[in-house]
């Protein structure tokens, strides 16, 4: 990269303590990266969408980290959210032509959550930051 990418983060708060996994997890691999980054917190999976294409407005970011988790519960709620925020985020990037990486969680359980977010683990916050860096080389035409 001839600059460095300044990514915006975007956090749902719901569950705090997989957040704060992920959310270390993306800051380590911008950090290795020489990105620099803003976090941005909502309530919500489903308020991310939302949040990115708000801030998109401002033009100052190369590209975009969402960071959450979406938990099995007991009704169909779950798929509603799960299937809602994907549908955004994927809609913003294809449409919006945004480079966004997915770190949204959807599993079953809060244990799977954990090892999903941990970075000593799964790392998927590093695997976000990885998936919206490759797409803002993509969109430079590297």
């Amino acid at each position: 990269m001839s600059k460095a990418p300044h990514i915006l983060i975007v956090e749902s708060s719901f569950y705090a303590d997989i957040a704060a996994h992920l959310r270390a997890g993306a800051v380590a691999a911008l950090e290795r990266a020489g990105a620099s980054h803003e976090i941005i917190q909502v309530p919500g999976a489903l308020e991310i969408p939302a949040a990115i294409k708000i801030a998109s407005k401002a033009g100052k970011y190369d590209g975009y980290v969402a960071l959450g988790c979406v938990i099995r519960g007991e009704t169909s709620h779950y798929d509603i959210v799960a299937g809602e925020s994907a549908r955004a985020i994927m809609d913003l990037t294809v449409h919006n032509e945004l480079a966004i990486g997915n770190g949204i969680l959807t599993c079953e359980t809060k244990a799977q959550a954990i090892v999903r977010a941990d970075p000593a683990q799964k790392n998927k916050g590093q695997s976000a930051v990885g998936a919206a860096l490759t797409l803002i080389e993509l969109k430079a035409g590297r």
